[in-house]
């Protein structure tokens, strides 16, 4: 778990980069509706939560500064015996000063009050500009006589690009329990079964560890529903014959997993099927090798175009010179998406890409991304070899850079063709 003191680092880190007589502000997350009078599951803003590890809602962190002092003061909703009769426990003001280490803590409900006698003597706001959220409009007709105004969020995006230790730790835990779901998916008999089940396979198995959530929907895609990249709809039978691609990956402790395998319903790999593969496979182990830092992602990125390419022709997927069909982007068609992200407590973690300049910022000690190459042949393209249509292959992990190279925190999840073989369960 991440200890209060290195909350309190990053709340520090924040208020050092505002400049003097300043006042910044995050709001916590809004209760999303369901339907009608019912709500999903309350999830924390990400933001929010890795500034304080506090998963209330109706809670604010200010930031304060000034040529004298730097002050946080916290907000957080008021004890109150009946409705937390239906709605659970709050932790209330007087127990939040004990647990975080902030200079002052207050009930929310005092927030527009204390908000007038911070704001004295200010001259620019840090807020989520853009933001839906119903305070953030209010903070903004409150505020609308300060000369600057900035967005908050981008300060925060780009301290989460690196991961502490703590932060490591728990996407390693979250990656343990998936291993587990992505194992369990491989051995269940998947015989007369639909996707659905599978799914529910996967998800049990989150649950049963403790992690109660998925990272994102997860996409059990069968036969040619693979060649839809975001396919969610997990409603179609498992064909025997047919290849599964799994993106699943878990929520555990706020951090996430993002992992990807595809494999066979009768536990058994085509040939034309593990030609594919191992196209993939090995594209995907030589751009995990090329992982150090100073190395670019768009270099990654152009590696994996390039290998696939080359694979596609040697198969007679793709017809002419693999580098003069990459510089006409024909590869796009069976490879159109990027070799991989940024994750953390999202699972496409949304800090930067680029630097101000917008120049690529290369790969740092402390990064986790994703790298993901994939092919993706529709069942009525008939310009490919019959053999080929109707896979759609995906292979994905997730990636430390460290000091000297990398660590794949997913490598202990099957994935070449003999270990996907051996754990699954035969028809």
């Amino acid at each position: 778990m991440i200890k209060e003191s290195e909350y309190k680092k990053r709340r520090d880190s924040l208020a050092k980069k505002m400049p003097n007589n300043s006042v910044g502000v995050i709001f916590s997350a809004e209760p999303a509706t369901r339907s009608h009078d019912t709500h999903h599951p309350y999830r924390q803003e990400s933001n929010f939560y890795y500034l304080s590890g506090f998963k209330e809602d109706n809670a604010v962190l200010l930031f304060l500064k000034t040529k004298e002092v730097v002050k946080t003061v916290m907000f957080v909703h008021k004890k109150d015996r009946a409705l937390e009769l239906w709605n659970g426990e709050r932790l209330g003001a007087k127990e939040a000063k004990k647990s975080f280490l902030v200079d002052e803590v207050y009930e929310s409900s005092e927030f527009k009050k204390r908000l007038k006698e911070f704001m004295k003597g200010k001259d620019t706001l840090f807020c989520e500009l853009g933001s839906k959220k119903r305070e953030v409009k209010k903070l903004l007709k409150l505020t609308k006589d300060f000369k600057t105004k900035h967005d908050i969020i981008p300060l925060v995006q780009k301290m989460r690009l690196f991961k502490s230790a703590a932060e490591i730790e728990l996407v390693k835990e979250s990656i343990a329990i998936t291993t587990k779901a992505h194992h369990r998916a491989m051995r269940v008999n998947k015989k007369d079964r639909f996707e659905y089940e599978l799914q529910a396979e996967i998800e049990h198995e989150f649950k049963i560890n403790a992690a109660y959530s998925d990272a994102y929907t997860s996409i059990v895609a069968c036969g040619n529903s693979a060649n839809t990249l975001h396919y969610i709809k997990n409603d179609k039978p498992l064909i025997d014959g047919e290849l599964i691609l799994i993106d699943a990956g878990c929520e555990h402790n706020y951090y996430a997993s993002d992992i990807t395998r595809t494999i066979p319903v009768n536990g058994k790999f085509t040939e034309a099927q593990k030609e594919l593969y191992n196209l993939v496979l090995e594209t995907q182990l030589r751009v995990i090798s090329m992982i150090k830092p100073s190395v670019k992602r768009s270099h990654l990125q152009e590696s994996a175009e390039m290998m696939l390419t080359k694979g596609m022709v040697e198969l007679g997927i793709l017809k002419g010179n693999y580098k003069k069909l990459v510089k006409l982007q024909k590869h796009k068609r069976y490879y159109p998406h990027g070799i991989g992200h940024w994750m953390g407590i999202d699972v496409h973690d949304p800090a930067p890409y680029k630097d101000k300049k917008h120049r690529e910022i290369p790969l740092q000690k402390g990064m986790v991304l994703t790298i993901e190459p994939g092919i993706y042949i529709d069942k009525d393209d008939k310009s490919v070899p019959e053999r080929y249509r109707g896979i759609g292959i995906r292979i994905e992990d997730n990636i430390l850079v460290t000091k000297d190279g990398y660590e794949n925190l997913s490598s202990a999840i099957a994935k070449t063709v003999d270990e996907v073989e051996s754990i699954s369960t035969k028809l």
